[in-house]
């Protein structure tokens, strides 16, 4: 599933770089392409979400964007371009400074020991047109599209996660926050 530039609302008004980065995402989303975990390469028929990232930001100019989401995450820290976000609420304060462009981050999205505990990542669209709601662009395996469950490369709701069920033993994904992609111009 994907959206045309003219679906997404102000899109006109974004910077050439982040309407360069946003288009080259929505073209590998008319690819059919699976979720497919380890790759960054179209070619192999599917990317995994921080594949998905690294691609579109290698092929746009950003040649040190690292590989995993973890890393991505450090990256931007270290470029001191981060928002946190505790509130599970879609009018937070906390999402005020979030733009179109902005790089999204996820801890316990699947289990694994890494430091920082980042596990999933994806582009922020903005928002659709038609619903007002708030869009993004990656891989993934089952978040929503209006709706309906996707799989692989893809338009997706952003929507903050509901808060964790206690009585709930399986993983509950968090969203940590946003921010800029270092090195970015925004003229």
């Amino acid at each position: 599933m994907t959206l045309s530039p003219g679906e997404i609302s102000g899109y006109d008004g974004y910077s050439p770089k982040v309407r360069q980065i946003i288009n080259a995402g929505l073209e590998l989303t008319k690819q059919n392409l699976d979720y497919t975990y380890g790759s960054a390469e179209p070619a192999n028929g599917g990317m995994d979400c921080s594949g998905f990232v690294y691609y579109v930001l290698r092929q746009n100019g950003f040649a040190d964007a690292p590989r995993d989401s973890s890393q991505q995450y450090v990256w931007v820290r270290k470029a001191g371009n981060f928002n946190a976000v505790l509130s599970r609420h879609e009018d937070s304060f906390e999402l005020d400074a979030l733009k179109p462009g902005d790089l999204l981050f996820w801890r316990g999205t699947y289990s694994i020991d890494r430091d920082p505990p980042v596990t999933h990542t994806m582009i922020y669209l903005g928002r659709e047109k038609r619903t007002k709601k708030r869009v993004m662009l990656g891989a993934s395996d089952g978040r929503t599209y209006d709706g309906k469950q996707r799989f692989g490369v893809s338009v997706f709701d952003f929507k903050l996660p509901p808060p964790p069920n206690s009585d709930d033993a399986k993983l509950s994904p968090v969203f940590v926050g946003y921010g800029r992609i270092p090195g970015l111009k925004e003229d």
